[in-house]
Order: structure tokens, then C-alpha cells, then sequence
């Protein structure tokens, strides 16, 4: 099980940015994504749109106690932030500790209190220069799952090509 926690959500300012980390994390198989700060039924159901035309059991929801979520957590919890110990050193460590464990991604949107950094497994950087957590998430998950292509329950599903944009009804 792969959870993604979100940080400091701020409606009308992180609102893109919240259901595009959903939509990485669901590209790359994490089955839910928690997000806390301002409560955003909008951005939710974007998130919950997608996954209802193209397919997956991904979930989206809401919670006040971020803290709570992180203590009560059973697995691996990784910080992705800028300031952490590069991926490239910890990969391989990283992987050898995947094994049957579920895993927290935490990612933040506004100043990541420094509780968070001191209950973590690990403090992650994708690279240590300003960056978007979109980019981080991808590049960490990538390196530590498989991409999905096609997702069960699909009304929608892209037919590659070459020149144009093809999409099949299921």
C-alpha cells in the first residue's frame, strides 16, 4: 500500500498543483493520497473524476490531523524535500527496505513544520535546488515503483500514436 500525505494544501492557490501530485501518485501506484490545510471539495473531485473515467480504485481525502496520519502510519515514511539526503545515495537502501512494507510519501505545499522532518524514515531529495513537489514525487516514485498504463474500470484509455491524440471508449 502506497500513501501519499499532502501538506498545507491552500485552496484557490494550490489547487492545480494538489490534483496534479494526486494524479502523479496515481500514475505510478499509490492507492490513496491524504491531504491536509484548507478542505477543497473541488480539488477532490477533480482528482475523483479522473479516476472515475479512467479507472483505478486511487482515493482522495481530507483530514485536519496530519500528525496523526504520519504517528499512526505502519511502514516506510519518506519526506520529499530539497533539503534531504539525495536520492542517489539512498536508492539502493531505499529499495532493500520496500520489501512487504506499505509505504508514506509525504509532500509538502507551504513551510514543512520540522515535526515532520524528526518522524520520518527518511528525508528524501530529488535534488538539493528549488524544485516542484510534482517533480519530486514523480522522480521518487519512479525509482521505487513501475508506471501504470492502464488501470481497471477504465471508461477512457489512450491508444498511443505517433501524430495525434487517440483515446478509446471502454
Amino acid at each position: 500500500m502506497i500513501k501519499v500525505l499532502r501538506l498545507g494544501h491552500r485552496a484557490g492557490r494550490d489547487d492545480r498543483i494538489s490534483t496534479h501530485v494526486g494524479l502523479t501518485a496515481r500514475q505510478w501506484g499509490a492507492d490513496e493520497i491524504v491531504y491536509s490545510g484548507q478542505h477543497d471539495s473541488s480539488m477532490m473531485q477533480s482528482v475523483e473524476d479522473i479516476v472515475e473515467r479512467w479507472g483505478g480504485d486511487f482515493t482522495v481525502r481530507y483530514t485536519e490531523e496530519w500528525k496523526k496520519e504520519i504517528r499512526d502510519f505502519e511502514g516506510l515514511k519518506f519526506h520529499l524535500t530539497m533539503y534531504g539526503e539525495r536520492i542517489d545515495d539512498k536508492i539502493a537502501e531505499i529499495n532493500d527496505d520496500l520489501d512487504e512494507k506499505d509505504l508514506m510519501i509525504i509532500v509538502g505545499a507551504e513551510k514543512v513544520p520540522r515535526w515532520v522532518y524528526t518522524h520520518v524514515d527518511l528525508n528524501i531529495s530529488v535534488g538539493n535546488q528549488p524544485h516542484s513537489e510534482i517533480a519530486a514525487l514523480a522522480v521518487f516514485m519512479d525509482r521505487v515503483t513501475e508506471i501504470k498504463d492502464s488501470f481497471e474500470g477504465a471508461e477512457i484509455e489512450v491508444e498511443p500514436s505517433e501524430d495525434r491524440k487517440l483515446t478509446e471508449k471502454k
